[in-house]
């Protein structure tokens, strides 16, 4: 009988040892595993490919693929080669073995143990360090592009003279290459030393000489490459120093080359430089000499030097020659950081004009007629009202509003632009009846339609009066595309298109389906699509639900930045996209920015920090994108839309001389459309950015200074007050709206902003920059200057004014009683007759209402204060006479009837308003609305042409 204990007569088992079965079941198990993994990543590489080109930008993805690679491979490629080539050439370069000693007898060990696999060992380690030094480099791809696609400022730095390209372009490709080169040495001196030491070459305890020759001379080569690329980078350093950040007491974080700079950092650097050269031809001749004493004393001396030119030698200077006289020896080259700071942030043709704060007449009918002229005061603030467009607006739970509403311009009926609030009714997924994976992505995939309210009006109740309403939207807007696919709230994906129907909207006859008919978003028909949105989404309904069918394409990055920063990586993307409607559509306006933090001397600032402010410290959604961006250039290049429909996305060239654009246009070509492609019916709502703004009145609190001597004395230092609306630690946003200013004929949409000294609160300046582009001074940015010989109260003393006044204070009292709330809006500053007016409007949120309702208007100027329902009756108190109308002439009679024409053309209006009505129930039949909408139109202008002759006064001259 066998043994089957594994004896002499039976089979031998080995322990441990897994049998064939799980050994193919582990190796399936692996392919599998890799297989996954690598369907997963080309689930994200082929997702991204499809997407662009969905949006027609496929060569952004193609341009910026290609280039990675290509860094990729080239970087990595050098990178193995060198180390591989130091560590082959260690190899070759051993000494022939002789008598062991003990250290040589304890590495023979090792020696023996790797002999088997050497090749396989310095394929692995020369692979290791190209894959990290090719990932490394494939970052750089911007740096790239910028490089070889650079165009001229035509613009040179003081210092130096060289354009502005080489350091905004050149210096950081170079100093990237040099980074790279000193990478490669270090690690082909390490990797070259290892081996070296292993075979015999460089010994540490053994008796006799430390180094063989060609140790000697292999590893002397390389150092003398490290010690040249010292040598370059003390050169490079030199030009370094007029992009140099430093922290100077005076003026805070600015760029540019100091006093200490110019007289020592700079001749340092070059006397560092020449010792560099010097000492790595020593480390060179070393080839000949065979010995490291020469070269060993010259890095010793360099080291040295380093310390003693480049460290003690600029400290004495600024303590003994700067510290001393300071403003005399650091005025040039501060008026060289004034002058570059405001041309980098484009503020150095600001207007800075005296104002007296205090009006100049004691005409109170006048000034009362003024104010009408002077400025739109605008009472609906859209950082406030959201609530109340919800409440009043939503219709149905699965609508939402933003926040923060958006202030625009519309024409009204009568041909006049007024300021408007505005909303779009966007997808709330929180309001859906029922979540579940068809609702939430196939059912219910859109917004529907534009809310409207004038800016300057509220009903009697403290309501907005809505210009564009209800559900379908209508009013003042016309006809126009009014459902919502690309929202700023719409962040999750939808798939159209199939069989599924999605709902439109609903009203009163129940739900309206309809089924997107665009060609946004990617189709889904193919399998091998499906399965890859399956993985990217990690949703496996994707791959098999019968909801999806011919037809289906899935819309997906669906917030208007997220777009445009995705189809123009290169662009820094303004915290604020806004709706427009324009042409029949609804269009997202998104602004953005080419940056740089390589202008010489212009002083740097952190993108995030200058740009919060009390809105984006509640909502980050209004946070600029690229907040821990570092620049000192700035310009609002490009234009961008999107479609809210189809998601297409359009940018246009806005600033045609802005170098870096032009930069990013040869990287990039045929992506950015010119500026004259722009239509007359969408230039008339861009605007200026709120960002931009908040980054140039950051600066201005400074630079609004043109003397240097005035600069560093920090006397006309300003700041950006609090915002005193909700008491807050944050700076008060920039408010739009209509105004004129001193100089100005007439109104013109406007972005403003206040100043105050700096640790104080009293005014000292006001700010507006013309924000229509229509205008001739678009862009033009104007301050007034206050008085330093006597004060005017700032936002914060205005506001506790307010406060602290007893009859308000007591008003407010009972306004806040129950469960009501108090909460104050926007306090706008309107500069009136060299005084300054202020006005806010005051909300109360009830118990029983979840919304604000405007209950008050509060009005100061020049000590006099109104607290009163409306804002005409609050400038009436204020100003102590009512306002009047336009005079004319003579003795005015009063108008006859109504004419039968006025009477006929009012039916005629009524026809096509039912008419239209009608369109709308069924279907709806959008060419029988237009139709309608234009009867409309048609019998109200007859009616208006009838009775105006009806209505044309008589005087007593006639």
């Amino acid at each position: 009988m066998p043994d089957r204990g594994g004896g002499p007569t039976g089979p031998r088992i080995r322990a441990g040892r897994p049998s064939r079965r799980v050994r193919t079941l582990l190796v399936t198990l692996g392919v599998l595993a890799a297989l996954a993994m690598a369907f997963t990543m080309f689930a994200g590489f082929w997702t991204d490919w499809l997407w662009y080109r969905s949006v027609h930008y496929s060569s952004v993805f193609t341009t910026t693929l290609w280039t990675k690679i290509g860094l990729f491979f080239v970087f990595g490629v050098l990178m193995a080669l060198a180390v591989g080539f130091n560590i082959w050439l260690a190899h070759r370069l051993r000494p022939p073995l002789s008598a062991m000693s003990m250290e040589q007898q304890s590495l023979d060990r090792y020696r023996m143990g790797i002999a088997p696999y050497k090749t396989w060992l310095l394929l692995a380690v020369t692979a290791l360090v190209g894959l990290i030094a090719g990932a490394s480099a494939a970052s750089q791809w911007r740096t790239w592009l910028m490089w070889v696609n650079g165009v001229s400022f035509h613009q040179k730095d003081p210092q130096f003279h060289r354009d502005v390209s080489f350091y905004a372009f050149d210096l950081p490709w170079y100093r990237f290459l040099l980074a790279f080169g000193f990478a490669t040495a270090i690690l082909s001196l390490i990797a070259a030393g290892l081996t070296h030491y292993l075979y015999g070459g460089l010994r540490v305890t053994s008796p006799g000489s430390r180094a063989s020759s060609a140790a000697t001379g292999h590893l002397s080569v390389l150092l003398g490459i490290f010690v040249s690329l010292k040598a370059i980078a003390y050169w490079l350093d030199r030009y370094g120093l007029a992009v140099k950040s430093s922290d100077f007491k005076t003026t805070g974080n600015w760029t540019g080359l100091r006093y200490v700079d110019a007289n020592a950092y700079l001749p340092a650097k070059t006397i560092l430089f020449f010792i560099a050269v010097i000492c790595a031809l020593l480390f060179f001749a070393t080839l000949w000499r065979r010995t490291w004493q020469l070269p060993v004393i010259g890095f010793g001396l360099m080291v040295l030097s380093a310390v003693l030119i480049g460290g003690l030698y600029p400290a004495i200077v600024q303590k003994f020659q700067v510290q001393p006289n300071e403003q005399a020896k650091e005025a040039p080259y501060v008026q060289k950081n004034l002058t570059a700071t405001r041309e980098a942030y484009g503020i150095d043709h600001t207007k800075v004009s005296e104002y007296s704060g205090r009006s100049s007449t004691d005409d109170k009918t006048k000034l009362r007629d003024q104010v009408g002229q002077t400025a739109s005061i605008r009472i609906m603030d859209p950082n406030v009202v959201s609530p109340t467009f919800q409440q009043l607006q939503q219709i149905r739970n699965y609508y939402g509003f933003p926040t923060n509403l958006d202030v625009d311009r519309y024409t009204t009926k009568d041909g006049k632009e007024q300021d408007t609030v505005l909303g779009l009714r966007e997808l709330n997924l929180a309001g859906i009846p029922k979540n579940n994976w068809i609702n939430d992505h196939f059912r219910y995939t859109h917004g529907y339609g534009v809310v409207a309210a004038k800016g300057t009006e509220s009903d009697d109740k403290g309501r907005p009066v809505f210009t564009e309403k209800n559900l379908p939207s209508k009013g003042d807007l016309g006809i126009y595309q009014q459902q919502v696919y690309y929202g700023e709230k719409t962040t999750t994906y939808s798939i159209v298109g199939g069989p599924q129907k999605e709902i439109d909207y609903s009203d009163d006859e129940g739900e309206k389906t309809t089924s997107y008919t665009g060609k946004s978003g990617v189709n889904l028909d193919n399998p091998l699509n499906r399965a890859a949105y399956a993985v990217a989404f990690n949703e496996p309904q994707i791959l098999y639900s019968g909801a999806i069918g011919k037809g289906s394409r899935v819309l997906y990055n669906r917030t208007p930045k997220d777009r445009v920063e995705s189809v123009a990586p290169w662009l820094t993307i303004d915290g604020d996209a806004y709706p427009a409607v324009v042409d029949g559509r609804i269009q997202w306006i998104v602004d953005a920015y080419t940056t740089s933090n390589g202008y010489p001397y212009a002083s740097r600032t952190t993108l995030g920090d200058t740009t919060a402010d009390s809105l984006t410290a509640n909502n980050n959604s209004r946070a600029v994108v690229a907040q821990q961006n570092q620049v000192n250039y700035i310009r609002n290049s490009v234009k961008a839309t999107v479609d809210a429909y189809t998601g297409d996305v359009k940018l246009y060239q806005w600033d045609a001389a802005d170098p870096v654009l032009k930069t990013w246009m040869k990287a990039f070509p045929h992506t950015v459309k010119p500026r004259a492609d722009i239509s007359p019916a969408l230039m008339a709502h861009l605007r200026y950015p709120q960002d931009l703004f908040k980054v140039q009145r950051e600066l201005l609190t400074r630079y609004h200074v043109t003397n240097a001597q005035t600069f560093l004395s920090g006397s006309e230092v300003w700041q950006v007050p609090n915002d005193p609306s909700n008491d807050s630690s944050d700076s008060v946003p920039p408010y739009y709206l209509s105004m004129k200013m001193p100089d100005q004929k007439q109104q013109v949409f406007s972005l403003t902003t206040t100043f105050t000294p700096n640790g104080r609160d009293n005014l000292s300046a006001f700010m507006a920059v013309d924000s229509d582009p229509r205008a001739s001074d678009y862009g033009k940015i104007r301050i007034l200057k206050l008085p330093t010989s006597t004060t005017v109260d700032g936002p914060k003393q205005v506001q506790s004014q307010f406060n602290s006044e007893p009859s308000i204070a007591e008003t407010i009292s009972l306004l806040s009683r129950g469960h009501s709330q108090v909460e104050y809006g926007n306090l706008l500053t309107v500069p009136l007759d060299g005084g300054l007016l202020y006005a806010e409007p005051v909300y109360v949120r009830g118990g029983t209402l979840k919304y604000p309702l405007l209950r008050k208007v509060l009005v100061t100027y020049e000590g006099r204060t109104a607290f009163e329902d409306t804002l005409d009756e609050a400038l009436d108190k204020v100003f102590g006479v009512k306002g009047s109308e336009p005079p004319s002439t003579g003795t005015t009679e009063p108008p006859a009837s109504t004419s039968p024409t006025v009477r006929q053309a009012l039916e005629d209006a009524q026809k096509a308003y039912d008419a239209g009505q009608e369109a709308l129930k069924s279907g709806p039949d959008w060419d029988a609305y237009a139709k309608a909408q234009k009867d409309l139109q048609d019998a109200l202008r007859k009616a208006e042409d009838a009775q105006s002759k009806v209505d044309k006064p008589r005087t007593s001259g006639d």
